[in-house]
């Protein structure tokens, strides 16, 4: 009797993709912002009549700068609602909550936040809430803590209105960072799997299309033409050849590498399509299409570090022009 063989190990890696970047408010914006900071909530209004809170800064229906800002009511109505019972890190509270749409008193248009609630059951559309203000404000959306339940006028008619506001305020907010994050866990399965290890052996291993013959590197698993599945494995370059690039100005964050730098696509040799890597060893002004390349590897790295020219002479662009 064999013994069984062990499933194949199943690779899984956490990634962020994050993007964080620094905007500048317009003078609309900033007095939104900084009458948070100030529990003053304003909004705007449109050439139709309507209060649009948050505000924007341009007519939805004429496309003209408007200005026309206007204080409205911390409390309001919810008009829809969705219950989060599994909440995420960095959302509004810890606890399960519902999302709601909230019609301010004195508003036409509804802001979305977090509405503080024991359970869905306590949610309706039609009920009554107020703002529950952070207590440290700094002029983000983030001062409105969440919503809570609120007693209050049912009937629009009875609500507060708009009233006109100069959006003057002291020491205004003229900028934010608007922080784009997305974490998650990748398992990039079988065909990459074996791309992955490849690498590792400082291979580099493709598949190849039983029906077009074209070779992917990296494996998809499937032809993007032909959608069958790719099973035959192909070993492919080292040697590749740059077939369009871009000169990179701007340093990224936790990115050790001097600026300028090289990104290019690299078809490497028996490859049909082509991938991304780093060039270096020559100065980035004298890279160009065509160039010959080949990986340089750092101990115990697992995939190239970089490419470097090979010393051979540049490509045909008849060669490599239907990878660019």
């Amino acid at each position: 009797m064999t013994a069984a063989a062990s499933p194949p190990e199943v690779l899984r890696a956490p990634l962020v993709v994050e993007f964080p970047f620094t905007r500048s408010l317009g003078p609309v914006q900033s007095a939104f912002l900084t009458g948070l900071r100030e529990r003053v909530v304003l909004g705007v209004t449109t050439s139709d009549g309507r209060v649009m809170v948050p505000p924007v800064e341009y007519d939805p229906v004429t496309a003209d700068e408007i200005r026309d800002l206007v204080e409205v009511s911390a409390t309001g109505t919810v008009t829809t609602w969705a219950w989060n019972g599994e909440p995420r890190p960095q959302q509004p509270l810890a606890t399960p909550f519902a999302w709601v749409l909230v019609r301010l008193d004195g508003a036409d248009t509804a802001i979305l936040h977090a509405l503080d609630a024991p359970d869905p059951e306590s949610v309706a559309t039609g009920m009554r809430v107020r703002i529950r203000w952070a207590a440290d404000r700094v002029g983000a959306i983030t001062d409105i803590a969440c919503f809570e339940p609120a007693d209050g006028p049912a009937d629009a008619a009875d609500a507060p209105h708009a009233s006109p506001h100069d959006g003057v305020f002291a020491d205004a907010v003229t900028g934010i960072v608007a922080e784009a994050r997305l974490d998650y866990t990748y398992s990039p399965g079988r065909a990459q799997t074996a791309y992955i290890n490849a690498l590792s052996e400082r291979r580099t291993v493709g598949e190849r299309c039983p029906s077009c013959h074209k070779v992917y590197v990296p494996p998809r698993g499937a032809c993007p033409t032909c959608g069958v599945a790719t099973t035959d494995r192909v070993e492919v370059g080292p040697a590749g050849t740059v077939t369009t690039y871009c000169i990179v100005n701007i340093k990224a964050r936790n990115l050790d590498i001097e600026v300028p730098y090289v990104y290019a696509h690299i078809a490497l040799d028996g490859a049909d399509l082509a991938l991304h890597g780093r060039i270096g060893g020559i100065p980035y002004d004298q890279v160009r299409m065509g160039l010959r390349v080949e990986p340089v590897w750092t101990e115990g790295g697992r995939h190239p570090d970089h490419y470097r020219p090979t010393g051979e002479p540049d490509a045909d662009y008849d060669v490599y022009k239907e990878l660019i």
